[in-house]
């Protein structure tokens, strides 16, 4: 007589603690981005002068700026390296295009704070505008070079990585949709209208999608017998 068989309970695969730690790092840089743009005492259109002016009346907000800003410069790399473990083996070639701009964009951010810290730094003790204005206007050419990386680096590849996560599944569409709409928002927050609070909710948006990949990359539980959206052997 044989027995009957028995239903089998698909075996549930668990997270390592390194992946949870990487979930949490996931959206920390774009989040302190978003709190560094609305603290910026400056806009992104004002010339040298100006910011020297507004750095100096704000030398504690310019000083919040400095620390964001090197959360973000730990954190902004490792959380899309992250994210496209998500998206590459559903969409690697949209993946692989996002990295290869993201990453730079992302790399030349320390280049472009050192304007930044030139002038807390001069401020502190107690330089000059003027001569904080020249120190602020004085540039290499590998500056330039920094600036075009990062700006065509992070939005378009935010935007890729974005259509990333909405071609891969890997996470709910909305979430996809905010990637990819932030930083052509950050942009025109930036560049076009000059205005903080919708800096802010740009970048926030893209700590928003991050936030659901690093959900899903940490903490979702999946099943060995289910569709795999990621490898689960490591980070």
């Amino acid at each position: 007589m044989t027995a009957a068989p028995t239903a089998v309970t698909p075996a549930v695969q668990r997270r390592p603690p390194a992946r949870w730690l990487a979930a949490l790092i996931i959206p920390i840089g774009p989040a302190a981005v978003a709190l560094l743009r609305y603290v910026l005492p400056y806009n992104t259109t004002d010339d040298e002068a100006t910011v020297v002016a507004k750095i100096l009346a704000n030398p504690d907000r310019q000083s919040l700026v400095l620390w964001l800003s090197f959360v973000a410069i730990l954190t902004l790399v490792p959380g899309a390296i992250w994210v496209s473990r998500l998206t590459q083996p559903q969409a690697p070639r949209l993946t692989a295009v996002a990295l290869v701009l993201l990453v730079p964009g992302y790399l030349a951010l320390p280049w472009l704070g050192t304007s930044d810290l030139i002038t807390w730094m001069g401020s502190d003790i107690g330089l000059d505008a003027g001569t904080l204005t020249r120190l602020t206007g004085a540039t290499h050419p590998t500056t330039d070079i920094a600036g075009l990386l990062f700006v065509v680096g992070h939005v378009i590849g935010t935007v890729l990585l974005g259509l990333a996560m909405w071609t891969s599944k890997a996470v709910p569409r909305w979430a996809a949709v905010l990637t990819m709409i932030s930083q052509p928002l950050h942009f025109v927050a930036a560049v076009v209208v000059t205005s903080h609070p919708l800096d802010l909710a740009a970048w926030g948006m893209q700590a928003v999608g991050f936030a659901v990949a690093a959900y899903v990359f940490g903490f979702r539980s999946s099943t060995v017998s289910g569709p795999k959206v990621f490898d689960d052997r490591g980070l």
